[in-house]
């Protein structure tokens, strides 16, 4: 078996012996991979069957769309064409009525919502792979991080947001997560409800103050040198602009299932170019939506097209440094949400970047070309293809010399079995190849009809305007006690003395001296149940 390093337009060899021998009996190996790929049912058309150093349109690569939430692995060197493979499965996905949640790390992916322009090359590789190419653009939403960068405004509430995922934005230690932990907890339990950071601050604050520091001892307590290290990282955190994604309105995740009037799902496109330097932040985030929706769906089982396929972009980010817990109960959500009807693709450059036990949830595999430039490279080859079930290619071979807009493609069948392993050379997306001008985008973004719901930031009473509030009371009823005790030193007796009397001992003995948050969790407090990730909504 040998191979052609092509490029978007495919080469010379490849075009001419593709339109032969489509035309014409594939050879037997070739029809044993293309009868994998047959498919009764709705499916994605991925490209044609690359073979024998040509491309073979009478050969179709295909998913069934009842498989995509399986899950799926799409991996290859930078600049290998991942991200069109994304546009192409993305587009499709969209007209056959199935939403999409997809990230946009370069800020190139946007174009997906304007129709493609017609060229030589496109032309070229429609012809190579059987591809009937019309200029198509896609119903999009359009979503920012906090509102960094173009799109409607994408927020969490602390409180929603759950202490295991924040303990991994911070970088925290286990000691420092279970503290972060307990602080949660004593929050949810008195009712405290942490909006944004500086609810989260003010309730550290308390729990290590003079009045607060007895509140946890029956449950472990929470050091001052720990408190300490947490409200650093918190103030490093938002100094870095971190503040802006914690707050409400909080993105309600059902938006991300929605179709288009015309039937098309809607494929909701995460702009993330403007944080590119805060990767631990937008991958977390990333994970706490998918964890939010596995938190709010019902189970359905198997579906004849998934409710959502959803696009983890640059996933080894999420797995970097991460606990075994961590790992864990992501190996957990991926396993679960499937019979929620939800797809989960992670993308990266190779499977090695994705823990085995993850990996092992992924029935879909797409890779682009590997480079084999260094040792570890080499090792990182090696590791890849022992991840491939048997098949007539040299894969170690094949994976360097691939071109872009070509993979190495293992899918489920219908039947839930693993395709054979075709080499392909992928189809030309419909829509635009790159960014939307500014100017349209805003216009894209302003537009829509979720923009005057979460475009502006409401900042409404929360943990810390309760805590500040009960505080200033203290000091006043303080203020007035002491008032009253040196009027009393002094042989004056005050007006209305019935009235300091009860004031004296509503001071004294009063809730806010024995705990300044009893009081209010007598009135507020009620346990919030989490998920997996810690994850949680008041009244959902």
């Amino acid at each position: 078996m040998s191979d052609s390093d092509s490029t978007g337009g495919g080469t010379e060899a490849g075009t001419g012996a593709g339109a032969g021998e489509g035309a014409g009996v594939l050879p037997q190996q070739a029809r044993e991979i293309a009868d994998g790929y047959a498919v009764g049912g709705a499916a994605l058309d991925l490209g044609a069957l690359f073979w024998d150093g040509a491309c073979l349109p009478g050969a179709q690569i295909r998913i069934p769309l009842g498989m995509l939430n399986r899950h799926g692995l799409v991996a290859g060197a930078t600049g290998t064409g991942k991200t069109k493979t994304l546009q192409l499965i993305a587009e499709q996905l969209s007209a056959n009525g199935v939403p999409v949640f997809l990230a946009d790390i370069k800020g190139d992916v946007s174009g997906i919502a304007a129709p493609g322009t017609p060229g030589d090359k496109v032309t070229e590789r429609a012809g190579q792979v059987g591809q009937q190419w019309e200029a198509r653009g896609f119903p999009c939403e359009f979503y920012a991080l906090g509102g960094i960068g173009p799109g409607i405004p994408l927020r969490a509430t602390v409180t929603g947001f759950g202490p295991v995922l924040l303990s991994k934005v911070l970088q925290l230690n286990r000691t420092q997560e279970q503290s972060l932990g307990l602080i949660f907890h004593y929050a949810d339990a008195k009712g405290l409800d942490l909006v944004d950071l500086k609810d989260l601050r003010a309730v550290v604050a308390f729990l290590v103050s003079d009045t607060g520091k007895s509140e946890l001892k029956g449950i472990g307590g929470l050091s001052t040198a720990t408190a300490g290290v947490i409200l650093r990282s918190l103030t490093a955190f938002e100094q870095q602009g971190a503040g802006d994604f914690f707050g409400e309105p909080e993105i309600d995740t059902a938006e991300f299932l929605r179709s288009a009037p015309d039937g098309r799902g809607l494929v909701s496109v995460l702009e993330l170019a403007a944080v590119q330097d805060k990767p631990q932040l937008f991958s977390t985030f990333l994970m706490w939506l998918l964890a939010d929706l596995f938190h709010d769906l019902p189970e359905v089982g198997d579906l004849d097209r998934p409710k959502l396929v959803f696009f983890f972009d640059e996933a080894h980010l999420l797995f970097n440094g991460a606990s075994k817990a961590f790992l864990d109960s992501i190996t957990q959500t991926v396993r679960l949400i499937r019979s929620k009807g939800v797809g989960v693709f992670f993308v990266t450059q190779t499977p090695r970047d994705v823990p085995e036990d993850v990996l092992g949830q992924l029935g879909n595999r797409v890779q682009h070309a590997l480079r084999a430039f260094t040792p570890d490279d080499a090792k990182a080859l090696r590791a890849t293809v022992k991840t491939f079930p048997n098949s007539p290619y040299d894969l170690e071979e094949l994976l360097t010399r691939l071109g872009t807009g070509e993979a190495v493609i293992t899918v489920l069948s219908e039947k839930g079995a693993p395709t054979p392993v075709a080499a392909t050379r992928l189809r030309a997306p419909q829509s635009r190849m790159g960014p939307l001008p500014e100017a349209e985008l805003d216009a894209a973004v302003k537009g829509s009809s979720l923009y005057g719901r979460y475009a502006h930031a409401v900042d409404r009473e929360s943990a810390y305007e309760k805590l500040t509030a009960e505080h200033e009371a203290e000091q006043r009823a303080a203020a007035e006690a002491a008032a009253v005790d040196t009027a009393v030193k002094a042989g004056k007796r005050p007006k209305a003395a019935k009235d300091d009397e009860s004031l004296v001992e509503q001071v004294v003995g009063s809730g806010v001296f024995r705990s300044l948050a009893r009081s209010v969790g007598t009135q507020l407090g009620r346990e919030i149940s989490r998920s997996l990730f810690g994850t949680a909504r008041r009244g959902r």
